[in-house]
């Protein structure tokens, strides 16, 4: 997919300061469509070392010529993605394109939890549950209404392999994103009167910061994510972002209530 075909879109991407989100909202920005990118906080996209700040993120995505406007808060408070949703409409004047990327297997204090099975701690369950499900939930009500009334819009749900394997460990983890991957299944139903395309990608092993930092919890090497292949390899963040850009485009007009796996074939036999 070549040129500008998302010109004169406004997409949001949550959870863009670093990883995923960033390669995604960079790569709809190079398609033409202007940006709206969010983290945390200002400082989130720090942690892994991508970048110093969101600001920095902006201003980088900027020197593309696209109009990128930077906004951070908690999702899992719906005032929050309201208020974020506002200041968009004010901004730009329409919302196209929603990419519900802000999630991940985090505890309370910003860490994998611990324990991670089903004893884990009562705080860390509910904010992973409330990381990943409800802060997708959370952005959709707050965006559906305009594009409802605009009739037109696209979005997708980042969700992960994790949600189709039984796994002994991330168990709350793994079912928060099997919660997305229905959700986005019966969210396309009710849109569908609308024009308004939903569907969500299934990332497998992705070498985020995030990723690359948490390595040794995992068990696993720099050596052992060596690329074997083109396809025996893990994923990179752009891996996922090309597929976004594919759902977003006129390419996936008649395509909604769909999940991909986008993991090389890796869980291929398992999923």
């Amino acid at each position: 997919m070549m040129g500008k075909h998302l010109s004169g879109k406004v997409a949001i991407v949550t959870g863009s300061g670093r990883g995923i989100g960033k390669a995604i909202a960079f790569r709809l920005a190079r398609a033409g469509a202007d940006i709206v990118i969010h983290d945390l906080d200002e400082e989130a996209p720090s942690k892994f070392g991508e970048s110093k700040s969101l600001d920095e993120v902006a201003e980088k995505m900027r020197a593309l010529g696209q109009r990128v406007l930077a906004l951070f808060g908690d999702l899992t408070i719906p005032q929050n993605c309201q208020r974020l949703v506002d200041t968009v409409i004010s901004e730009f004047g329409h919302i196209d394109i929603l990419v519900n990327n802000a999630g991940g297997d985090i505890g309370v204090k910003g860490d994998k939890p611990e324990p991670n099975d089903l004893f884990i701690s009562e705080p860390d369950l509910h904010a992973v549950l409330n990381r990943n499900l409800l802060t997708t939930i959370n952005m959709c009500r707050a965006v559906t209404p305009f594009m409802m009334e605009q009739r037109y819009g696209k979005i997708v749900n980042i969700t992960s392999v994790a949600a189709l394997i039984a796994r002994e460990k991330e168990i709350i983890y793994s079912v928060s994103k099997a919660g997305v991957i229905h959700f986005t299944r019966c969210l396309a139903i009710m849109l569908r009167p609308y024009g308004i395309n939903v569907n969500a990608i299934a990332p497998g092993d992705t070498l985020t910061g995030r990723y690359l930092a948490t390595l040794k919890q995992r068990g696993l090497s720099l050596e052992e994510v060596k690329p074997k292949g083109r396809l025996e390899r893990f994923g990179e963040p752009d891996d996922i972002a090309k597929v976004v850009e594919f759902f977003v485009s006129e390419w996936a007009d008649f395509v909604t209530g769909q999940m991909l796996v986008v993991d090389g074939g890796m869980f291929l036999g398992r999923v």
